[in-house]
């Protein structure tokens, strides 16, 4: 469903992303992983055609987004780390936007509508203007407007951001039903705790490379580590810093 080939992406002389391939098969939940800085966000908008791919080739669905990205953009659905939306329009309104661009019914949109302001515990704010949501709030009508058109991949950056403990329980449902549905994700984190819960398989990258790619197991075997927790694969795979004087220098 998704395939990336080659990718590079540079700013002048620094190489954000260099040289990645990965493939993502349909219904399947990818986890991307890596420290700050390490390309995640920059091969997301890649993805996305919202930055322009330097060298390579990515292509979802079968549409290559340099070639054929109102294709590729009637396929996914892209949440942000940030959710940027119209503020002076109301939480119905927004969803009504989203509506009419991908041409969703009259009736069906209502009733979706409807479902997903009461399956976010927004209904209450659904008339109320954005400009007045709080961070979180703002990111599940993000999560909304997406599933409201129905994508075949969600591409999904720091999902969990700004949401308190109920509404990110939520959300990981929603994300492993989506899952069972045969929608493929690629969700870009920094939890750990996410990625064990949600993912069938992860990529690592650092410096703009893939280092580790596959299952939790295989990822592990990559390690050399005799520890299972993600935590300790990933900080053996990029490099666990050493603390054993933290306090000291501190003092």
């Amino acid at each position: 469903m998704i395939s990336i080939e080659n990718i590079t992406k540079q700013y002048g002389k620094f190489t954000a992303v260099d040289q990645i391939n990965l493939h993502i098969k349909k219904g399947e939940i990818f986890g991307f992983l890596g420290p700050n800085g390490a390309g995640k966000t920059t091969t997301l908008k890649m993805m996305t055609g919202l930055l322009k791919i330097n060298t390579g080739r990515i292509s979802i669905g079968g549409f290559d987004i340099a070639k054929a990205p109102l294709e590729v953009k009637k396929l996914i659905g892209y949440i942000p780390d940030r959710p940027y939306i119209y503020e002076k329009l109301s939480g119905k309104e927004f969803l009504d936007f989203i509506a009419g661009i991908y041409h969703i019914s009259y009736e069906k949109k209502e009733a979706k509508i409807k479902n997903l302001f009461q399956l976010f515990e927004l209904d209450k704010w659904a008339d109320e203007l954005i400009e007045s949501y709080s961070l979180g709030m703002k990111q599940k009508l993000v999560m909304a407007a997406n599933i409201l058109h129905d994508p075949e991949v969600y591409i999904v950056d720091e999902p969990m951001v700004g949401l308190d403990p109920k509404s990110a329980r939520i959300v990981k449902e929603i994300f492993i039903d989506l899952g069972k549905a045969g929608k493929t994700l690629f969700i870009s984190t920094h939890s750990l705790e996410i990625v064990e819960t949600l993912c069938n398989s992860i990529g690592i990258i650092m410096n703009g490379k893939i280092i580790a790619k596959g299952t939790l197991k295989e990822v592990k075997e990559m390690a050399k580590t005799e520890k299972t927790g993600l935590e300790d694969i990933f900080l053996s795979l990029t490099g666990a810093p050493d603390l054993s004087n933290v306090l000291a220098h501190i003092k």
